[in-house]
């Protein structure tokens, strides 16, 4: 399988990524994109120093392939999906939310259960063009990121209402060698630094949003495509010791602007059909799926803020005060349903149609619904815990290393057996997770990960609880009296 530095040499494509009015002339060492990239290699050289755990044989190549883009066919397949997921994501503490197994994942359920794809109009085999690209993923063990979401221009009406011609990706003609889109699409998680980017659009559309109803894979490096990415987080950073979260995992979130861009043939999975662009995603079992994968790095993250939780408490040495150990407590309440949410989920999993095993809907988008308000609480209980412990730091590590300043550190920013640099980094990195421009990215991704909170609760967690047989149950007690008895 590809490595990590085969990854990084690839990146110098000439892909056009645009910051701050400027193209970027390499991501791969840029600084406010290399810290990235090379965390995505270290994760694709992780997938081959451990076999055992991170690669299987594809039935799909016959050759070895990486587990997290694997279809699950059986309980077993699911459970050793979940471990590989899990090795990546303890790497990254789960500060990546757009690692290669999240889209891998999608591009796998597609794959299960191409069928989806068919009966569009044309003589094209889309549903062939999802099993080669497929393959294409397993073999080149690619990065594929994606952007499924319309530009915010009005949330209100749909990209056919908007005025203004093709704000939102859509298809303005089609020739022999394939369709040639124009227009934008956000939010594209990592973009900046993949192989490739799925683009769709996962808010239902309307009848007359036909052109915009599209699906199809793009290289990076693709003629006519722009990246305007976001304003870097890493390249205020003052060091890794200051900010040790935002100088590894800052994950760029770009706009796409397609300047028309010819998409070839074979990588269209979905032509201007309303229909299809939303079987892609929820009748392929590709949701679920990708989400439960979404959940495994949730439950990482989580446990990594309540490690730093509790070591706060035992630096600052209030760690057998009840009302401290009552915070603890809910803190491991949070965190242990979240992780039993991914374990119930995985235990009630079923076969599709195909044979596919997709995990139990109730439990996995019982533990979404609840993300908005879960990450929050769980920021807020670090908050609690570090109070002004974060505020009154070191202005830097320049700080602790000059001769001016560094006795006067030492003699008053440390506690009882805790050495002034390790207090000073444990606050540093809790900081970096409740405070920096890096936090307050996290807090609103992690709130909006899914999509808003009220279409999260109302569309996946409500449809997706067996409240017929809850309701059945209250009637049947109902009916055994009257007021008559």
């Amino acid at each position: 399988m590809r490595t990590g530095k085969e990854y990084l040499e690839s990146l110098n494509d000439g892909r056009t990524v645009i910051l701050d009015g400027e193209v970027v002339a390499n991501v791969g060492e840029h600084p406010a994109f290399a810290p990235m990239a090379n965390t995505i290699g270290e994760l694709l050289d992780i997938a081959n120093d451990n076999p055992d755990v991170m690669q299987y044989i594809a039935p799909e190549t016959g050759r070895p392939a990486n587990r997290t883009f694997s279809i699950p066919r059986s309980p077993e397949d699911l459970v050793a999906r979940r471990k590989a997921i899990e090795t990546w994501a303890r790497h990254t503490h789960g500060w990546v939310g757009r690692s290669p197994d999240h889209v891998g994942t999608f591009l796998a359920s597609f794959a299960a259960n191409t069928q989806a794809f068919d009966g569009q109009e044309g003589d094209h085999d889309f549903a062939g063009n999802v099993a080669d690209y497929y393959r294409r993923l397993l073999d080149e063990n690619l990065y594929v990121s994606y952007a499924i979401i319309p530009p915010q221009v009005s949330r209100a009406t749909t990209a056919s209402g908007w005025e203004g011609d093709y704000l939102q990706v859509g298809v303005v003609e089609e020739n022999d060698e394939g369709i040639v889109v124009r227009g934008s699409q956000m939010l594209a998680t990592g973009g900046a630094v993949a192989d490739e980017i799925f683009v769709s659009c996962i808010k239902p559309l309307g009848p007359d949003d036909k052109d915009f109803a599209v699906g199809f894979a793009v290289p990076t490096n693709a003629t006519g495509l722009k990246l305007y990415c976001r304003r870097p987080y890493i390249t205020g950073a003052t060091s890794s010791f200051d900010y040790p979260l935002t100088t590894r995992y800052d994950e760029s979130d770009a706009l796409l602007v397609f300047d028309d861009v010819l998409i070839p043939w074979n990588r269209v999975f979905v032509d201007r059909d309303t229909t299809a662009v939303r079987r892609q995603f929820f009748d392929t079992g590709a949701h679920v799926l990708g989400n439960w994968q979404a959940q495994i790095r949730f439950a990482a993250k989580l446990a990594f803020i309540a490690g730093v939780a509790r070591r706060v408490t035992q630096v600052n040495g209030v760690d057998k005060i009840p009302s401290v150990q009552e915070k603890l407590g809910e803190l491991a309440a949070v965190v242990s349903g979240v992780q039993s949410g991914v374990l119930a989920a995985e235990y009630t999993a079923e076969p599709d149609a195909n044979g596919q095993y997709l995990p139990g809907r109730s439990a996995l988008y019982g533990a979404m619904g609840l993300q908005s308000e879960t990450y929050p609480r769980v920021l807020s209980i670090l908050r609690d815990l570090v109070g002004g412990g974060v505020l009154q730091l070191p202005a830097s590590v320049k700080d602790l290393r000059s001769d001016l300043s560094r006795p006067d550190m030492e003699r008053y920013v440390q506690s009882p057996g805790v050495p002034t640099e390790e207090r000073v980094k444990l606050f540093k990195l809790a900081w970096d997770i409740i405070g920096s421009e890096f936090a307050g990215r996290h807090q609103q991704y992690e709130m909006f990960y899914a999509g808003a909170p009220f279409v999260v609760k109302g569309a996946y967690t409500f449809r997706n609880y067996d409240y017929d047989s809850a309701v059945a149950s209250v009637q049947e007690f109902l009916d055994g009296y009257s007021a008559a008895s």
